[in-house]
């Protein structure tokens, strides 16, 4: 009888200690994992370098700026990405991938907008990322033709490196003086032979654009031009004629 006690209580004493193990253990992955206790993590963009490593001190977060990139309109050194996104609920020791703003301005080379349209000036301009400050016209027989491009009031020689968002004026030709001339057909004509017919017709070459690759330009005719050909219409002698060449 005695010896059937003590087995009971053995065996209740091996059952106690293997919950007691096991609750333990529970505990122990629980407090690893951080079971429960995630947080959000705040929306870093646009903040300096110093804030974020203030804000992921406290809440207990690493980081590792991944990448360094150029955003206009954010401050300097201030993160312009963030992963994971703002809002995701992440856990303690989790590390944040943050891409910081550059402190030096992008840079852009001046193109040559002399003798091209101002629409055409006007598009490569946005496109680089320029501002379009004054348009100046002056007597000229080429009407809306660019007849210099100035920064800070100085005429501006194309290749000089500008800030990104820097303000380009256009000193442009109104075409006063001007004869009427018929507007030629060049559709289909080499380069050549359309600056000879462009020439021929007291007007003015201006940008000549190459669809396709740059190596084919031998073989590219004129696919359309600007202003395009029209039975009867015509323009002032002078004005620009802009080609756009492509591979027949």
């Amino acid at each position: 009888m005695r010896f059937i006690k003590s087995f009971f209580f053995n065996l209740l004493l091996v059952g106690i200690s293997i919950y007691l193990l096991v609750w333990i253990a529970a505990q122990a992955l629980s407090v690893y994992t951080r079971h429960g206790q995630s947080l959000t993590l705040p929306n870093l963009k646009g903040l300096k370098m110093e804030e974020v490593e203030q804000i992921l001190q406290e809440k207990k977060l690493r980081y590792v700026i991944t990448d360094t990139v150029f955003v206009d309109k954010l401050p300097k050194l201030a993160i312009a990405e963030q992963n994971p996104a703002p809002n995701s609920k992440v856990k303690e020791g989790r590390i944040i991938y943050l891409s910081i703003n550059s402190d030096a301005s992008a840079t852009v080379l001046m193109p040559n907008l002399i003798n091209s349209s101002l629409r055409y000036a006007e598009t490569v301009l946005k496109g680089m990322g320029l501002q379009i400050g004054t348009i100046s016209f002056k007597p000229d027989i080429a009407q809306n033709a660019v007849l210099d491009q100035l920064w800070n009031g100085q005429s501006l020689q194309p290749g000089v490196k500008l800030a990104k968002g820097s303000t380009i004026d256009l000193l442009v030709g109104d075409g006063s003086g001007g004869a009427l001339v018929p507007i030629p057909n060049l559709i289909g004509l080499s380069a050549q032979d359309a600056t000879k017919l462009i020439e021929s017709s007291l007007l003015t070459l201006g940008t000549v654009v190459y669809e396709g690759p740059a190596k084919d330009s031998l073989r590219a005719v004129v696919k359309r031009q600007n202003p395009p050909f029209k039975e009867g219409e015509t323009m002032r002698s002078g004005e620009i004629v802009d080609l756009f060449m492509a591979i027949p």
